[in-house]
């Protein structure tokens, strides 16, 4: 029944879990929404209703996020395997929930998957996505009229390129430089951690991992997914001989928002290549460095090709310190607008001395001011706005180049960014590490970026605390939240399945497949930036109109651009947290 604007959602039983589950030698822990003062006693029931635990949970006063009255109990102590759990108190019973090696499997496959169905210009094959299948979109077939031979914007460029490929970056058919590159550095940093994590702590990507085309070619399937849009970002340079040559361009898009559902291959309206961008220019910079290491033993020619473009990336941002992409150009597609790229430059030089060796990049390094202290990891996790991190985390795993001293303050900038965001999960009643000045649009990506700051600590460490904060970090997600949803379609007994996407339009067309497993949503956002959120959401009975808490700022809508859309970048970074996740499930305790 839909309710009624305004009002308070339907949240469900008052405990809230994992709607997944827990690995048997993590961290187990939920929530109670309760107005009791005093502890209240708890049972864990195995699925043929036996009591396997029991205790008083543990009260946490107003959970100021959610403006809820909370209490925590921890059930760490269960850890036979079992599925059909429930946990009781204060009169009510959790959505069932597994104890299981193996909780992370499925989604361990089914987050990067999504990266797959957002593939442009190949037909998606119906056999590896059974539903999901479509033609080729904007391969100049009618009524596309692109991305084979795409003019610039009036004053950008007297060029064409052709940027076939890569991914669609969201709920819309554009395609952005900025995130598609922070998305693909995730899927290559996924692969490059199992080889620098200690032995036993991480299984190695292989050929046969995803239901892609390129299965069976000897290349592990997540670098497959990754080179489909690093190919696509390399043909985004602006080629010899124009002004700016050696840039990239910062992103490609319709001239014109269009509606909601469409199938990109019915896509009428006309696309330009954006402005380049120094952001834009320093991410390929950085993403082909790290592409040119980790493909060289698959693919030497592919690897001297994104080193070559690498290395051309960065002489041309030097060279252009400060084109920065316009906030207001934003019709058809996202601005991803960033007027420092102090960061991108650090990033970029980080993966270019990480490759290369060369002394030019480490002075750069060097003389940047993220390279020492806390600069690196702001307080809200990085973003495509803020990339500096994906650098130090790299100078702190990767080995084999940075003189020890370097290596060792990277190291250490990695714990400290890790006990601080600790200190923010430890600090919350749902204990996922988000302030309540942290709910913003992709205030779910905020989580994962900084569990892959916390995860990674732990890969520094071996300190189980760190993989307990990653761990615990990933329930907020999967279900123990203000609203009891589990924000991955498919996912729990109560999850997200109306998010906002051109492709994936079922609620708007029944003809249109939904969301696919796997799929993240962006989460609460407490500016209710969408008409729909703010139309559902605000009280507007009240006097003046009232907003609900910051964890409550969520609508399953496709209509909800705020609060539920899709993006590349939050699936890459949640299909690395859950690459970490699963290896955690079956490594020793």
């Amino acid at each position: 029944m839909a309710r009624d604007p305004g009002t308070r959602p339907d949240t469900g039983p008052r405990v809230r879990v994992n709607q997944v589950g827990y690995p048997p030698s993590g961290p187990k822990r939920a929530t109670v929404v309760t107005d009791a003062a005093a502890p209240v006693p708890w049972r864990v029931s195995a699925g043929d209703g036996s009591t396997v635990a029991y205790g008083t949970t543990t009260p946490r006063g107003t959970d100021a996020s959610s403006g809820q009255r909370v209490h925590t109990v921890d059930f760490s102590a269960v850890t036979r395997v079992g599925s059909g759990y429930t946990l009781t108190a204060d009169g009510q019973t959790s959505h069932p929930f597994a104890i299981s090696p193996t909780v992370y499997d499925r989604l361990r496959s089914d987050a990067p998957h999504f990266l797959y169905l957002q593939r442009s210009g190949i037909p998606i094959a119906d056999a590896p996505a059974p539903g999901y299948g479509r033609p080729a979109g904007h391969l100049g077939v009618h009524p596309n009229q692109g991305d084979t031979s795409v003019p610039c914007l009036p004053g950008a460029g007297r060029h064409r390129l052709d940027v076939r490929g890569g991914w669609y970056d969201a709920g819309d058919h554009g395609k952005y430089v900025v995130s598609g590159a922070i998305a693909t550095c995730l899927l290559l940093s996924l692969f490059e951690r199992t080889r620098t994590a200690a032995e036993g702590r991480a299984r190695p990507p292989r050929d046969g991992d995803l239901r892609i085309p390129e299965h069976g070619d000897g290349v592990p399937d997540i670098l497959d997914e990754a080179r489909w849009e690093l190919e696509f970002l390399l043909r985004m340079r602006v080629p010899a001989g124009e002004p700016l040559a050696g840039m990239a361009h910062h992103k490609v898009h319709d001239d014109q928002w269009t509606g909601l559902p469409l199938s990109p291959d019915q896509d009428p309206r006309p696309r330009h290549l954006h402005p380049p961008s120094t952001a834009a220019t320093l991410d390929l910079a950085a993403t082909a460095a790290q592409g040119a290491r980790l493909y060289r033993p698959f693919d030497q020619a592919f690897a001297e090709r994104c080193l070559t473009a690498a290395r051309a990336a960065w002489a041309a941002a030097r060279a252009h310190p400060e084109v920065f992409a316009d906030a207001a150009d934003s019709t058809g597609g996202g601005a991803y607008d960033d007027g420092d790229v102090s960061d991108e430059f650090y990033w970029a030089a980080a993966e270019l001395f990480l490759t290369t060796g060369e002394p030019a990049f480490l002075t750069a390094l060097r003389a940047s001011p993220h390279h020492a202290g806390r600069a690196a990891f702001p307080p809200s996790g990085f973003s495509w706005r803020e990339v500096a991190a994906l650098g130090r985390l790299d100078l702190a795993t990767v080995p084999g180049r940075l003189p020890d001293a370097d290596r060792e303050a990277a190291r250490a900038s990695v714990v400290a960014a890790a006990d601080r965001y600790l200190e923010t999960a430890h600090g919350q009643a749902y204990g996922m590490p988000l302030t309540e000045g942290e709910y913003i649009q992709g205030s779910n990506a905020v989580v994962l970026d900084k569990l892959v700051v916390i995860a990674t600590a732990f890969d520094l460490t071996g300190e189980r605390r760190y993989r307990d904060g990653a761990l615990e970090g990933l329930d907020y997600l999967l279900g123990r939240n203000a609203l009891n949803q589990s924000y991955v379609t498919g996912y729990g007994a109560h999850h997200s399945h109306n998010q906002h996407s051109r492709l994936y339009g079922h609620q708007a067309d029944p003809a249109f497949p939904p969301p696919p497993p796997g799929a993240l949503a962006g989460g609460p956002s407490a500016g209710l930036e969408d008409p729909e959120a703010g139309r559902m959401l605000i009280d507007r009975t009240a006097d003046p109109p009232r907003r609900p808490p910051p964890q409550l700022c969520y609508l399953d809508d496709i209509a909800s651009w705020s609060t539920n859309e899709v993006a590349v970048n939050w699936n890459a970074a949640l299909s690395w947290v859950v690459s970490f996740a699963a290896d955690q499930a079956t490594a020793p305790p």
